[in-house]
């Protein structure tokens, strides 16, 4: 891994969410125009219900132990 990207990703752990991260990234691409409404949409949605499968993944396997 790069230092630039292990800087990057200690920052984003550290200050800020992935989700977070997700909304500003896919709100400055609508303001962009680079994606409508129905994309901007989409994109949280799968993020968010993604992210929130993995955190339910974690802590089962937690509580296993």
């Amino acid at each position: 891994m790069s230092m630039t990207k292990r800087i990057i990703d200690n920052f984003l752990e550290k200050y800020m969410s992935r989700k977070l991260l997700v909304w500003v990234t896919s709100t400055g691409l609508l303001l962009a125009d680079k994606v409508d409404g129905e994309q901007w949409v989409a994109i949280a949605l799968v993020y968010i219900g993604l992210q929130g499968a993995v955190d339910i993944a974690a802590k089962w396997k937690s509580a296993g132990k």
